[in-house]
């Protein structure tokens, strides 16, 4: 049902409007030294919900009716705590106005508490699946940026273009769709009846992502897989999905926490998403079983 309804993770639209009070921005001159820099960004998203075939069937009364539901998954707030090395980036859940309830089915596919270090190239992320604590370590998301000439205004900060072309894998590692596990199984029954040699090329889907920045926080962080850039992303889209900056404090009075997440079973990123696919079929196989009977 989810597939159906709508690809959340990372690909989101999103309304332009935002707010950054004055009272909250500190200008990159007069920021402290780098042992006592840090800073919060307060994040928003809002995802375009995508009923692929099934939305000609439904009335808009219909639609608004689902997308009513599933507010909680199409509308999301995170806060991004950081200094100059160390990023802690994390959902700021609600209850769900609807139910009372936080979304327990979507959260095996949302991201969980994500840390960053880009001194040391090291991304610590938890997540939750099915019940199961993961601690997925590795490498942060290799991101060939391409910079651009053109600027905007993000609430009290100059912003600038960048651009890049992503392995969509790669940015929603954590999440799951129906689609993608036909479409593993597909490249893999390809592999299987033909013989690879070096010029056999995988095709690769790619998302382009579009960011700005603002050298004004003299940072490399970025929500989510985003990072690397001469300054905080402020904005990001992908595909489906933008996230905004709404609000930044820097350098508040009491010191923040950054600290890694140190619980669950170790995996990689690779790893996690071999896990969450079995567990999909197994998912699936015993539904239709049941079916069957």
């Amino acid at each position: 049902m989810r597939s159906l309804l709508l690809k959340t993770g990372l690909f989101v639209s999103l309304f332009l409007f935002v707010l950054i009070p004055n009272s909250d921005n500190v200008d990159a001159a007069t920021v402290k030294a780098d042992d006592e820099f840090q800073g919060q960004a307060f994040y928003m998203s809002k995802s375009k919900m995508e009923l692929g075939r099934w939305g000609a069937r439904m009335s808009e009364a219909q639609k608004k009716q689902i997308a009513a539901r599933l507010k909680n998954r199409l509308e999301k707030e995170y806060i991004l705590t950081f200094n100059k090395e160390e990023a802690v980036f994390y959902e700021d859940e609600k209850l769900d106005a609807m139910s009372g309830a936080t979304d327990s089915w979507g959260k095996n596919f949302a991201p969980g508490r994500q840390y960053k270090n880009v001194k040391t190239n090291t991304q610590i992320q938890n997540q939750e699946f099915y019940g199961k604590k993961f601690l997925v370590k590795d490498k942060l998301q290799d991101i060939n940026w391409i910079l651009g000439k053109e600027t905007k205004q993000i609430g009290n900060y100059m912003c600038f273009k960048a651009t890049a072309s992503i392995p969509s894998n790669d940015l929603a590692w954590y999440d799951f769709s129906w689609g993608r596990l036909r479409n593993n199984q597909a490249n893999e029954k390809k592999a299987d009846s033909i013989k690879t040699d070096e010029t056999d090329e995988t095709e690769i889907e790619m998302t382009e992502v579009e960011a700005w920045y603002s050298p004004q926080i003299p940072v490399s962080h970025g929500p989510l897989e985003y990072w690397g850039l001469p300054g905080l992303i402020l904005e990001v889209s992908a595909g489906n999905t933008t996230m905004l900056c709404t609000k930044i404090v820097m350098n508040p009075k009491e010191k923040l926490e950054i600290k890694a997440p140190d619980k669950g079973k170790e995996t990689t990123k690779a790893e996690y998403q071999v896990t969450v696919i079995e567990k999909m079929k197994e998912f699936r196989n015993n539904r239709m079983g049941r079916r069957r009977g």
